[in-house]
């Protein structure tokens, strides 16, 4: 006879009772985050397409009223806008294309074991995560000493690095990467920098797509270099140009608004501001999803650092 064999069932995989209030208590918390992180960009979407008399009254909460792209129009026939939408994406890509040449040149030696007096180096390097020149001796040195006021170099330059992002990447390096492939290519007569760019960059996918990503987010939100180095209207970033609108917004709240054409004036420049925050968003909207796919793998390699 054939005796049927019946699948053990484990009664350590069902959950107690405790373990399902956590969980749902977990999932609640996780509702409840998400719902705080999205609305303010739901509202900022639906008060951009809401006429400036709704968004003043507090009619807008959830949905545009009474659906208009008047204030989409006027944010793109402003030129300084348009102008400034541009510098930013230019000052993006030559930035983050800098950085991450910088951080991938600095990173690949520093994870090589023949380097001697790598420790000796990492040591200096990571000091300079704790401690800086300080702003006016940043200031006198970018602008009065180097010379670059009112020049785009000014806002790459200093930054061409991250002390951080590059201790990131060399760990990928290290970590992700065997060492046995590197010396195998020297064997076969592969050079260090052949070695670069035909084994470690294409298997270093992920780490720099995140690390490309946190730059580029980095160049795009900044605004404070541009404000201290960049005076002439026309190679300001966006970000200035958005920060211009909510001081002029303030300053138009506190006005005595017994006129009824500076009362329509200060509501229109509200809904003008959440049409610039919206556009300024877009970018990285649209950026985000193509690196998704690497952005966990990417992100846990910063967990441990060697």
């Amino acid at each position: 006879m054939t005796q049927k064999i019946r699948p053990s069932i484990n009664k350590n995989s069902r959950m107690s009772k405790g373990d399902v209030r956590f969980e749902t208590g977990i999932i609640i918390l996780l509702g409840i985050l998400t719902v705080l992180i999205i609305y303010p960009l739901v509202y900022a979407v639906s008060a951009s397409f809401s006429d400036a008399l709704d968004v003043a009254a507090g009619h807008v909460i959830l949905w545009p009223v009474n659906f208009t792209t008047d204030n989409y129009a006027q944010v793109f026939k402003n030129q300084s806008l348009v102008t400034g939408f541009r510098n930013s994406m230019l000052i993006m890509g030559m930035g983050t294309a800098l950085n991450l040449v910088m951080t991938i040149l600095a990173a690949y030696p520093l994870s090589r074991r023949d380097l001697w007096g790598r420790n000796v180096l990492m040591k200096l390097i990571t000091f300079t995560m704790f401690f800086s020149g300080g702003l006016i001796p940043t200031y006198l040195m970018v602008g009065k000493t180097l010379g670059l006021m009112n020049s785009w170099l000014a806002l790459i330059l200093p930054g061409a690095i991250s002390v951080y992002n590059m201790i990131i990447m060399r760990t990928y390096f290290t970590s992700s990467i065997p060492y046995e492939i590197q010396e195998a290519a020297n064997i076969d007569g592969a050079s260090h920098f052949g070695t670069l760019l035909r084994i470690m960059l294409p298997l270093s996918g992920p780490v720099i797509a995140v690390i490309g990503l946190y730059y580029a987010v980095g160049h795009w939100n900044s605004y404070f270099s541009a404000l201290l180095y960049i005076s002439e209207e026309t190679l300001q970033p966006l970000q200035l140009h958005l920060r211009k609108i909510l001081i002029l917004n303030s300053s138009q709240t506190m006005m005595d608004m017994a006129s009824d054409e500076a009362a329509r004036q200060a509501m229109r420049a509200e809904t003008i501001k959440y049409a610039v925050i919206v556009v300024s968003s877009v970018p990285m909207l649209i950026i985000y999803p193509f690196v998704q796919r690497f952005f966990v793998k990417g992100v846990m390699i910063g967990s441990v650092k060697g």
